[in-house]
């Protein structure tokens, strides 16, 4: 069955966001270790990991063959990433971001976490109702 094309050119465009994101953390990691709660070990290793997870699985959403398990690792890193995007807000005023950006964050994740579940796992709302 031919994937219809707005579905296609989401998973792109997903694709695109996920790998830039993550080669984002290996360009300017400084960044992203501002954000890190500080409870966490080994800030600079999880966001090399995070980077890297986010580079593979946007790479594959693009393979019919790994489709599925890329879905599955990047909505299991959206809910990781989680606590950096709250701290991120407790201390946006310290990071000099306005707080609409940091408040913007929170329901950006559950957004992208259903993008990645509609492309890849989830079947047309036409089709569940």
């Amino acid at each position: 069955m031919r994937e219809p094309a707005g579905r296609r050119w989401l998973r792109y465009g997903l694709a695109l966001l996920f790998v830039g994101a993550g080669l984002l953390h290996f360009i300017r990691p400084e960044t992203y270790l501002r954000i890190m709660p500080p409870a966490l070990p080994a800030p600079r290793l999880l966001v090399l990991l995070s980077g890297a997870a986010e580079v593979t699985g946007g790479l594959g959403l693009l393979l019919p063959a790994t489709r599925r398990w890329a879905a599955w690792g990047l909505l299991a890193l959206l809910v990781a990433v989680l606590p950096a995007n709250v701290y991120m807000l407790q201390i946006c005023e310290k990071l000099h971001i306005p707080a609409w950006v940091a408040w913007a964050r929170l329901p950006l994740q559950p957004l992208l976490m259903w993008a990645v579940w509609r492309i890849t796992l989830g079947r047309p709302v036409a089709r569940i109702l």
